[in-house]
């Protein structure tokens, strides 16, 4: 059975974690989430989860080395995998060329999700997440029964600190700037995909399983 490496790239609100899970489901492969593994230490109230809760209430980056350390640390290299937000800066690209090839194996592809900043705006502001157990709906595309709680646990709803429209825009200019070399990192090795991000879950996912498949030889 074949097994296959992959990152996914965009701004806040791209789609990364919809197509994400299309995409590992269908190949078969774990789902890596780093912004789940950062959220895991700040709802555990550590010092460094405090630490990260102040940096995401700002819009801001998480550090390289922390980033790295994490992704180090919980990466199914074996298994294959689809990343979410990993990597952001250069460095932590190179540091992922860097690990894989420790195990004798490289990144197979690097799928650049592209949207407008005002599109992002308005898909995350109809995000909602429930505060006890964790569960994320969206407005649009995936409501909950009752537009103020949650299906699960009957809990309020909020709009995370991150998820407020002035954040957003931060979040957004942030990660192009930090992201562009980045992307061209990618482009130069020749395994950029670019994805428009925009129209609906199933428009984007032909747009991208066109892409990867004809990347990755699968027929």
């Amino acid at each position: 059975m074949r097994t296959f490496r992959l990152t996914l790239l965009g701004p806040p609100g791209a789609g990364k974690g919809t197509q994400g899970r299309l995409l590992a489901n269908r190949l078969n492969i774990p789902f890596i989430v780093t912004g789940d593994l950062l959220r895991r230490e700040v709802a555990k109230r550590t010092e460094l989860g405090l630490r990260i809760a102040n940096i995401l209430q700002r819009g801001d980056l998480v550090p390289d080395e922390l980033v790295v350390a994490l992704i180090r640390s919980r990466l199914p290299i074996r298994r294959g995998f689809v990343l979410d937000g990993f990597p952001r800066t250069r460095y932590q690209a190179e540091a992922l060329d860097a690990l894989l090839a420790e195990h004798h194996t490289k990144l197979d592809a690097a799928i650049l999700l592209t949207i407008p900043v005002e599109e992002a705006v308005r898909r995350i502001s109809l995000r909602r997440q429930c505060p006890r157990c964790g569960a994320v709906y969206h407005l649009e595309t995936n409501p909950p029964k009752n537009p103020d709680l949650c299906d699960r646990c009957g809990t309020a709803l909020i709009i995370r600190d991150d998820d407020r429209e002035e954040v957003i825009r931060h979040r957004y200019h942030t990660y192009i700037e930090n992201t562009l070399p980045v992307v061209e990192y990618y482009r130069s090795q020749g395994i950029l995909l670019e994805v428009n991000g925009t129209g609906s879950i199933q428009e984007v996912w032909q747009r991208l399983w066109s892409l990867v498949a004809s990347r990755l030889h699968i027929t």
